[in-house]
């Protein structure tokens, strides 16, 4: 069993085509964020900052997790938002 399930998080708002682009673009935020910890953690190493490992130096959500799955979980759990059109012209 998936947990949240497809309908878990459409909520009967969103069709599915919306959630996995949503979904898509979340997980690329999240993996963006991975390279720019991986790059800051790299460098203190290389620079002799630190005596930590890479993996100490990278936030936990992003070290252990897939990318996907942290994106469902971001937008099951509200961490993430999924924007219509009509709220985009609103802003």
């Amino acid at each position: 069993m998936i947990f949240p399930s497809i309908n878990d998080l459409t909520k009967d708002k969103y069709d599915k085509y919306t959630l996995v682009i949503a979904t898509a673009k979340c997980a690329r935020a999240i993996t963006d964020e991975y390279v720019i910890q991986r790059e800051y953690a790299e460098r203190k190493i290389a620079n002799k900052e630190t005596d930590k490992s890479i993996a100490a130096l990278i936030k936990k959500e992003y070290r252990d997790e897939k990318a996907v799955k942290n994106a469902v979980l971001g937008l099951y759990e509200g961490k993430f938002r999924i924007v219509d059109d009509k709220e985009k012209k609103e802003d």
